[in-house]
């Protein structure tokens, strides 16, 4: 008997070790377990968490109950786990769901409306790392049960890593341990002054805008960049993307053409299909399931229904640019970039995991209950056209601050709810409930959404409003299993200074650049120019003035491109008559948003034209009366500008041109133009010998297509109009409605429209995008 129960003691380690088909390692305080043909899991010591052992394999016990939940089941399907997880939270825990926190800077500010604290102190007074997480932070994940931030600047990569990690810890230990989904706007951008080494790696890689992806037309690039910023998200923790902007630029004045794929609604449409397919598919050991998994980011795709048909092109972030108009009887056709790409990818994932509605009031486009609420509040927009015709099914988030009180008609930070201005806070969120919304951008407090449930069960009964809760858990949860947070929500450090930025996807987009850049006109094909010659550059004068959030900036003079860069390919001098060439940097005209206070003060509407030229601009055949208003904080309806002129902040833009073209006596002059609207060349065109255009590059990306180091390859995403009096002549809601300009060599500036160094290009993408013979 003895002998044989020493030999079943012998026998025991390895039967355990036959049963247990998972190891572990220790990364600092986060425990990784690597399970035997299943998935990867990553728990932090200070979470509390442990491990349940089911089957051999390993599972994490995030509610603590001592037992394997359906959602805590990594074998078991998406919906499965998330329907389980859902019926288990409270209302309040699916109110913290349905939250989306405010902008987050890692480490935050101690000023203004983003402003933190670090034990009631600021940043630089607490002692704190800058990985830490902020008093703020620790109150909306703990108390109102938030799982949603966004991300705006972080200190590093390293930085960003490191607070991800503490993040997720902190979510982990806390309630049924859902994990944290980070999110972030758009970070790929260019800085003009950058230099490009190939070999050499950065904070992140640098890709032209979606203007500049449209440019290229060549939707493999733009899915190019979807797979190579996915990576760089994940590896920032940023599990959400909210982008892309696929609102059709139909009108050429809105201040956000600039973030769309053009006015083309199957150029934007290919461009939409691709940048999610790049963003949300996983492939190989990657892939959990269904093309979604570690290497995924959750698409949230922008704005539903559209909102490029701005009246007078005023934006909807202010209560002076509230109403989107049809004068071309075309709100349709804004829709296909949804309904044609963003829904319809070609990768496994199948459709946009979110969907970003826009604050305009799409103005008598509800067909069925007939209300001008904003696209946000509006059952028809959400319930019947996104729900129900086209069988979207996954989270639709409002945007930013659509609950909050308007205080101010042109004010960034001001509330935006547009139509339901006199409704209460609570209200606003019940209404936006019942529409068929599940998130609520920009807002940290869990107290109205509760205040709603409430509203409901007045109206519909606990039942009704419990089963409308989970329903939008479930969508919600989605996007946070479908990426594997649940089983691994951790960074490994090292890993993350590898990825973001490496020199390959440098590179990358450092190409993608070169791709994106038009040349408009080469007279005589003074392109591409000597390396070696002398050239004058001119200073860049930028008056002062206010960005888009309304924030003042000083006037300065500067090189407006890197001379260090340009003395590689140049000599360089401060006297054009000892110049080859002159390179003129210059952006396109930037003016007030079509509003001005003090016109307003001063007895008159408030209401300006919004120009696309340089100059002195008077609208002497505008619109007699808009075609809609109204708003609590105005005494009118009619919003027309007719007779009011306008004159762009970067005139001096202008000017430089046209100064530097009588120094230069005759000898060539060089414009490079940053595109971020249409604009009306004809002020300064015939004082240019070789015109080229960006979306957003590297200077050192233009000089390469100026030297002839890369061959120009680009077309334009969007009409150039002949003048300002065909810009108020064509509808809002229609693209490929203007006359264009023609420039001195005979060359219109219309819709796919480009040179090369042989002339106009005529190839497969200019057959297929090419100008819909329906427009004039």
């Amino acid at each position: 008997m003895k002998k044989n129960y020493l030999l079943l003691l012998a026998l025991l380690p390895a039967f355990a070790s036959a049963q247990t088909k998972w190891t572990e390692t220790k990364n600092g305080d986060i425990t990784l377990i690597t399970n035997q043909s299943g998935q990867r899991l990553g728990y932090a010591a200070t979470s509390g968490v442990k491990i349940l052992t089911v089957d051999g394999l390993a599972f994490k016990d995030l509610n603590k109950n001592g037992k394997l939940d359906k959602y805590e089941d990594w074998r078991l399907p998406v919906d499965i786990r998330a329907k389980d997880l859902a019926a288990k939270l409270s209302v309040a825990q699916i109110a913290g769901l349905m939250l989306y926190s405010r902008h987050q800077m890692i480490p935050t500010i101690p000023v203004g409306p983003f402003a933190g604290t670090y034990g009631g102190k600021p940043f630089a007074e607490s002692g704190a790392n800058p990985y830490d997480l902020s008093d703020q932070q620790k109150q909306f994940l703990g108390t109102d049960n938030v799982r949603h931030v966004l991300i705006t600047s972080v200190q590093s990569p390293e930085v960003a890593a490191k607070w991800n990690n503490n993040v997720q810890a902190f979510a982990e230990g806390t309630g049924l341990g859902i994990p944290a989904n980070n999110s972030s706007d758009p970070r790929h951008g260019t800085l003009a002054t950058a230099e490009f080494n190939a070999g050499a790696g950065g904070t992140i890689s640098m890709w032209p805008g979606s203007l500049g992806m449209a440019a290229t037309f060549d939707p493999a690039e733009t899915q190019k960049f979807g797979h190579i910023a996915a990576q760089e998200y994940r590896a920032l923790g940023i599990a959400t993307a909210l982008s892309p902007q696929v609102d059709l630029a139909t009108d050429p004045r809105w201040n956000r053409v600039s973030g769309t794929f053009g006015e083309d609604p199957k150029l934007a449409a290919d461009m939409a299909r691709a940048y999610i397919d790049g963003f949300q598919t996983s492939a190989g050991t990657q892939e959990i399931s269904g093309g979604w998994g570690y290497n995924s980011v959750n698409a949230m795709v922008k704005h539903w229904p559209g909102g490029g048909a701005g009246e007078g092109g005023r934006d909807a972030h202010y209560g002076f640019g509230k109403y989107a108009v049809y004068p071309g009887n075309n709100f349709n056709e804004a829709l296909i970039p949804f309904t044609q790409g963003a829904f319809k990818l070609n990768g496994k994932t199948g459709m946009a995991a979110a969907v970003m509605p826009y604050y305009t009031i799409s103005f008598n486009q509800d067909t069925k209950n007939h209300e001008n609420v904003a696209n946000n509040y509006n059952k028809y927009i959400i319930t019947d056209l996104l729900r129900n015709k086209y069988h979207y099914d996954g989270v639709v988030c409002t945007d930013w601050l659509v609950t909050g009180d308007e205080t101010v008609i042109n004010s960034f930070l001001s509330g935006k709810s547009w139509g339901m201005e006199k409704a209460t806070v609570a209200q606003r969120h019940y209404k936006i409930l019942m529409a068929g919304v599940d998130q609520f951008g920009g807002n940290n407090d869990a107290a109205p959404v509760l205040e709603a449930y409430q509203m409901g069960i007045k109206e519909h009964g606990e039942a009704f409003m419990r089963a409308r809760f989970e329903q939008s858990a479930v969508r919600l949860l989605r996007g946070i299993f479908r990426t594997g947070l649940f089983e691994n929500p951790y960074l490994n450090i090292e890993n993350t200074k590898q990825t973001v930025g490496n020199a390959d996807f440098m590179k990358a987009g450092y190409e993608a650049q070169l791709k994106s850049i038009v040349m408009l006109k080469n007279k005589a094909n003074i392109l591409p120019l000597q390396t070696g010659k002398t050239v004058y550059v001119p200073k860049k004068f930028t008056p002062a003035g206010k960005n888009f959030l309304g924030m003042p900036y000083p006037e300065k003079l500067e090189y407006p491109v890197n001379m260090e860069t340009v003395k590689k390919y140049f000599k360089v001098t401060d006297n054009p008559e000892e110049a080859d060439y002159a390179l003129v940097f210059i952006a396109s005209p930037i003016g007030h948003g079509g509003y001005d206070e003090a016109d307003a003060k001063s007895g008159g509407n408030g209401y300006l034209p919004v120009s696309l030229q340089y100059g002195k601009y008077m609208a002497g055949t505008a619109r007699e009366t808009s075609i809609a208003g109204g708003d609590p904080l105005e005494k009118f309806t009619n919003r027309s500008y007719k007779g009011k002129a306008e004159t762009s902040t970067n005139v001096s833009d202008l000017a430089m041109v046209n100064d530097t073209y009588a120094k230069m006596k005759g000898k060539p002059v060089i414009v490079s133009v940053n595109l971020s609207n249409p604009m009306v060349f004809a002020e300064f065109e015939k004082n240019a010998n070789a015109i080229i255009a960006d979306f957003g590059v590297q200077g050192q990306a233009s000089l390469d297509i100026l030297t002839g180091k890369a061959q120009p390859s680009a077309l334009l995403p969007l009409q150039m109009p002949l003048d300002m009096k065909v810009v108020e002549g064509q509808y809002e809601d229609v693209p490929h409605d203007m006359k264009c300009y023609t420039d001195s060599e005979g060359h219109v500036y219309d819709f796919a429209y480009g040179l090369n160094w042989k002339g106009v290009i005529k190839d497969a993408r200019t057959a297929k995008y090419g100008k819909p013979a329906s427009r004039p």
